[in-house]
């Protein structure tokens, strides 16, 4: 019986191992992908074929795990990433050197046509489809941007409406049939390879054939033999040759990119598989002319996987979702009056709750309280529009300034300055136990205490120091272990955090929130009175508000005497020498949001400290105090807040010696967030 028994288990064990890897279902919109799809499974047998009448479908089915990829353009990367499919972008289309993981979408038009860029109303016009991008996003966008097109909104009519009243006639593949926006078209006016006007090559056939009398393609649409025929329209109102498209473009717009579930395990299953395939040309339709951009753009050099956990919106970018908006919510709609400030964690979030409760009017709240359990969670929430404003250090608004977001606003520590233009900074140190021994020379190997991964006193001036020193990424060989939320759990930087108090198995054990006892300048302090650390990367300040008296109960029997800052090449020195020993003058936290509500985010705070600030008129809140814990929402060592300039870019407000720290820092892939490389990840994205 036991021999039958393991021969069967050994049978069973056989089938496991030789039972192939699952396959990659890839889903495909017409006869000629499906035919290229099925030559791909022919080389490739890692890859199936699933095939779908159009785009829409293809989501469907990958969202209902019927189909697990497809190459999407920017409009439908937008539709994919909805909260209904909650798609994902995973591979990026990368076009070389002139372009990379960017394209740009151009209006093309006949040489000596005789017309420029404010003389399109009721010319004839080809698009590569609805909803896509070069083809009618941007280009609907930028022309109802100029006031060219005009449209009250999706509640008087459809924008296909407005667009259909501009042109006199048209092919937008995906419009209905019947319609003028069809008018144009050869075969279907699908969304597919079986109307000969759909894609790139479509709409540039459109004009070819004289059907149409404008394009909207990407800068590569126009074949190398015939480019002394064509022309650009430019957005200056003037024509420039086809390879100029650099200087006369609509946008800049991110590539087509791959998407599938939410699935880190599935996302690289098809990563390793696309990387895997050989002998076969993925980005060659030559084959199955006259069809172009089968299963990929025929101008892809290579593929580049996306930064993980990069969603629709982080992957299209602010610029190019405002656009989108714009087309399916109706004109530019003023949103609510009402300002939404992020906040991070409980505690933060009681302290809103409060400050709502507080600045109620007769005619309700002006305000509300959005929340994330991290820093980089509110900054998305202000990147979609979920919220408005928040308060950051350096490093936060180092990347916030990366994502788009402008610094509009910054806390002032000295009262007396208060009423001058004088911008508010602080010092940078490293603060050591007296009795401890411990030096800036013999610093290696000792345990840290630090703010918090990516704070400006707490990680980026020393780290970036640190870096200076060893030129080594892998700040483990320089610490033997400690404390610094936000970094990964398993990481030596986890080993010597708090958590919140509560228990062993304690979920917020080095996370980057107040609920982490040793979180923020206070915390790193913590850390070290409590002999967690033997150093703690923090203000200049905070010793003194943490000490002889002042602070909460942890600090009660804490002496300032007792503690020293020590600082590369000097001998230590009291904790009240940081003018002559300190590791940099960094900002002060500064207020981000977007640029477009930068004036309604300045009128609500200059409001909001008059009544509730250090001299406010309304003693029922205090902004800038934290009853809760300490420093929430805003430091409480704030006096005041002050107006940073109109046009001051994020660059500007750090200075050029933060920013110096922060190239070295960022040498270091592993000290930037997923946040800030999913910002950075486009070239085209970087404007500033």
């Amino acid at each position: 019986m036991k021999t039958l028994l393991l021969v069967a288990l050994l049978g069973c064990l056989a089938a496991v191992f030789a039972a192939p890897a699952e396959k990659v279902k890839w889903c495909v919109k017409s006869e000629q992908e499906l035919r290229k799809c099925n030559d791909l499974v022919a080389k490739a047998p890692a890859f199936s074929c699933v095939k779908r009448d159009n785009t829409i479908e293809c989501i469907i089915a990958i969202k209902a795990g019927e189909a697990d990829a497809i190459t999407l353009d920017g409009g439908d990367i937008y539709v994919a990433g909805l909260n209904n499919y909650d798609l994902h972008p995973i591979i990026a289309e990368d076009y070389g050197t002139t372009s990379e993981t960017c394209y740009y979408a151009v209006a093309v038009v006949k040489k000596g046509s005789g017309f420029n860029i404010r003389d399109l109303r009721g010319k004839k016009s080809c698009h590569t489809g609805l909803g896509k991008s070069a083809g009618w996003n941007i280009p609907v966008g930028t022309l109802l941007s100029m006031g060219l097109i005009q449209w009250s909104g999706a509640e008087d009519s459809p924008v296909e409406e407005a667009v259909s009243n501009f042109f006199s006639a048209s092919c937008a593949p995906g419009a209905p049939r019947g319609s003028k926006l069809c008018e144009l078209c050869r075969g279907d006016c699908s969304r597919s390879h079986s109307e000969p006007y759909y894609d790139y090559g479509g709409a540039f056939q459109c004009l070819a054939d004289d059907a149409g009398e404008v394009a909207f393609v990407k800068h590569l649409t126009v074949p190398e033999a015939e480019k002394d025929k064509y022309e650009l329209l430019c957005k200056d109102n003037t024509r420039a040759p086809i390879d100029n498209y650099q200087a006369c473009h609509l946008v800049k717009v991110p590539a087509h990119a791959v998407v599938t579930r939410k699935d880190p395990q599935l996302a690289q299953r098809i990563w390793d598989s696309l990387q895997s395939v050989q002998e076969f040309n993925l980005f060659s339709s030559a084959s199955y002319a006259p069809a172009k951009n089968l299963m990929f753009k025929d101008s892809t050099t290579r593929l580049v996987q996306v930064p993980p956990n990069t969603d629709s919106f982080l992957y299209l970018g602010a610029e190019y979702m405002t656009t989108v908006r714009s087309l399916k919510k109706g004109a530019m709609t003023a949103s609510s009056s009402a300002l939404r400030w992020c906040a991070v964690g409980a505690t933060e979030t009681q302290k809103c709750d409060a400050w709502v409760i507080n600045s109620m009017t007769e005619s309700g709240a002006i305000m509300g309280c959005p929340n994330a359990a991290t820093v980089d969670g509110c900054l998305k929430k202000i990147m979609r529009g979920e919220a408005d404003a928040m308060a950051v250090d350096g490093g936060e608004a180092y990347t916030a300034g990366k994502c788009g977001l402008v610094p509009v606003m910054v806390e002032q520590y000295d009262e007396d300055l208060c009423s001058w233009c004088t911008a508010s900074s602080y010092y940078a140190v490293a603060v050591v136990k007296k009795s401890s021994g411990v030096t800036w020379e013999n610093l290696q190997g000792k345990r840290s205490c630090h703010t918090g991964i990516g704070r400006t006193a707490g990680w980026n001036v020393p780290m970036g120091l640190i870096h200076k020193q060893t030129g080594d990424c892998d700040f483990s060989k320089f610490f033997s272990e400690g404390c610094a939320p936000g970094a990964d759990p398993s990481s030596v930087f986890c080993k010597k955090c708090a958590g919140s108090g509560k228990g062993v198995e304690d979920e917020s054990k080095c996370k980057a929130s107040s609920i982490e006892q040793y979180y923020g300048y206070a915390g790193a302090f913590r850390c070290l009175v409590e002999g967690a650390g033997d150093v703690a990367f923090i203000k200049h300040t905070i010793v003194d508000e943490n000490s002889n008296g002042n602070g909460p109960a942890w600090a009660s029997g804490v002496n300032k005497d007792d503690y020293q800052l020590i600082c590369p090449n000097k001998s230590p020195v009291p904790v009240s020498d940081y003018l002559s020993c300190h590791l940099a003058l960094v900002p002060a936290h500064a207020i981000v949001t977007r640029p477009e509500i930068r004036g309604k985010v300045v009128d609500f705070l200059q409001d909001q400290q008059t009544k509730f600030g250090t001299s406010g008129s309304d003693p029922s809140f205090k902004l800038f105090q934290s009853e809760l814990g300490r420093n929430l929402l805003f430091k409480d060592s704030t006096k005041c807040l002050q107006e940073i300039p109109a046009e001051t870019s994020y660059k500007q407000f750090l200075g050029p010696e933060y920013m110096g720290a922060m190239a070295s820092l960022r040498q270091c892939t592993d000290s930037t967030s997923d946040l800030e490389k999913s910002c950075t990840f486009h070239s085209c994205q970087q404007k500033n």
